[in-house]
């Protein structure tokens, strides 16, 4: 069922846990305030937004994102020449690997993890290159009260060595150019359990992209534990699938979400671009 709010913008939810497809706005325009107001609510209530038959330039991509904060530069791979912001996504035909793939949410290497992505499909594949949303506050709430307990006050280390050092797959497309930056500089700890600092719902914030180990645990308790958690977090009742098509823009919550761009559509290219929001310390 659609919902309409006040400013003629309607939510249609992707499924019962998490996404919704928003419709009755153009992003190439400026939004107004009560425009951007229903969005940024539906971006609270939904985690993740997708916006259908856009025509967007870097700029117009840039202007939207702004609303939500200041955007941020990606420290592993560079951006374009004119807008360092911007990250041109790119998997070429013979590309055996692609970029995002992988349960993760972005960048929780950095003191202060992005707030949200925004995604824009530029050239899609005639087929697959779906991506995966999970929401970690329906996984955070679907654990005993037991659990929970246990979880509170505990923390993980994040590491960009994973995915950005000696053998990482994350730079490897050949049309995308990685920066000369030191993974072993990116390693941070952050709570387990995070509380979203607009809404206050509680969400797990570890994920196999850069969680490398949960704190004050012997290892073998910390392995378990993670490997425990990194499953519940994405399992089939918390997520939704979305289908890109040519001038999809896509935001999501990287404060409430994990997400997993497939790579099935090997021998085709697929370009989207990137934008994401600064955010917060997690707590």
């Amino acid at each position: 069922m659609s919902l309409t709010t006040p400013a003629s913008v309607r939510a249609a939810p992707l499924s019962g846990v998490l996404g919704a497809e928003i419709s009755g706005v153009d992003l190439s325009v400026d939004l107004s305030d009560e425009q951007f107001a229903a969005i940024h609510q539906a971006f609270l209530d939904h985690h993740v937004l997708v916006f259908r038959a856009q025509e967007l330039t870097p700029e117009a991509q840039m202007r939207f994102g702004q609303r939500f904060g200041e955007l941020d530069c990606h420290p592993f791979v560079e951006g374009r020449s004119d807008h360092p912001e911007v990250l041109e996504i790119i998997t070429e035909p013979d590309d055996r690997l692609n970029f995002g793939g992988g349960w993760h949410t972005d960048v929780t290497f950095l003191a202060e993890p992005d707030l949200g992505s925004i995604l824009y499909g530029v050239e899609l594949p005639t087929y697959g290159g779906d991506t995966l949303f999970a929401n970690q506050v329906a996984a955070y709430e679907a654990l005993s009260d037991t659990m929970k307990s246990m979880l509170d006050g505990l923390t993980a280390t994040h590491s960009a060595e994973m995915q950005y050092g000696a053998g990482g797959t994350s730079t490897q497309s050949k049309a995308m150019k990685p920066n000369e930056t030191d993974p072993a500089a990116f390693e941070v700890s952050h709570p387990v359990v995070r509380t979203h600092p607009e809404t206050g719902q509680r969400a797990l914030y570890v994920n196999a992209g850069f969680t490398t180990r949960i704190n004050n645990m012997k290892r073998d308790e910390s392995a378990a534990l993670l490997k425990f958690l990194l499953k519940h977090a994405v399992k089939e009742r918390f997520t939704c699938r979305l289908r890109w098509e040519q001038g999809t823009l896509v935001m999501w919550d990287n404060r409430a979400v994990q997400h997993h761009a497939l790579f099935d559509y090997a021998g085709q290219r697929r370009h989207v671009r990137r934008i994401t929001v600064k955010g917060d310390v997690p707590a």
